[in-house]
């Protein structure tokens, strides 16, 4: 397997790693409760999904 002859610059490979950043992620509230949520989950708090009860949640 061929090696490469020069070194590669620092530049290039920063100029590489540009895309490599993490995104943050998008959130929403709840239709219900009003929490924080991820788009497209059930919600953690009280268990909604899209207006109606999907996963029953425990009593703290």
């Amino acid at each position: 397997m061929p090696n490469p002859k020069r070194r590669h610059s620092k530049a290039r490979r920063d100029r590489r790693r540009t895309h490599d950043a993490l995104e943050t992620m998008s959130s929403t509230n709840c239709a219900n409760c009003g929490v924080a949520k991820l788009p497209h989950r059930v919600c953690p708090s009280c268990g909604h999904y899209r207006g109606k009860q999907a996963v029953r949640v425990a009593a703290n």
